[in-house]
């Protein structure tokens, strides 16, 4: 690795496709899912303001693993950035796994996280030493 530039690269790269992920999964999840669940069931009021934030859960740590792929390569040294891309390529493979598990393959996100994970794989400086 000469300058990390390419492995830099491919790790904004993966945060903004993770990040791009979310922001559509957090409108489509809350347009297909989260509405229409809370228009037909009777739940107490304290568990309608509890179901969005649930079913959000994956999506803003999706977001928020994107917003530090971005800014991680930046600002740390190269045993934060391998830390970092496992845990998000972790999270990021879970969701992809999950995603493609449970709708048979036919939906663009898992293919997305799975290209996130792609560059985040690229992206991992090797730790020397």
């Amino acid at each position: 690795m000469e300058d990390g530039t390419a492995y830099n690269w491919a790790l904004v790269a993966a945060g903004v496709v993770g990040c791009i992920v979310a922001v559509f999964h957090g409108i489509v999840m809350q347009k297909l899912m989260v509405r229409p669940f809370l228009s037909a069931t009777e739940l107490a009021e304290s568990s309608r303001r509890l179901v969005p934030l649930l079913l959000h859960f994956s999506t803003l740590f999706w977001f928020l693993g994107g917003v530090v792929l971005i800014i991680v390569p930046l600002f740390a040294d190269a045993s934060a950035v391998v830390t970092t891309s496992i845990f998000v390529g972790a999270m990021y493979t879970f969701g992809a796994v999950g995603n493609f598990w449970g709708t048979n393959g036919k939906h663009p996100g898992w293919m997305l996280l799975a290209l996130s994970v792609a560059l985040i794989a690229y992206g991992t400086p090797p730790l020397a030493g």
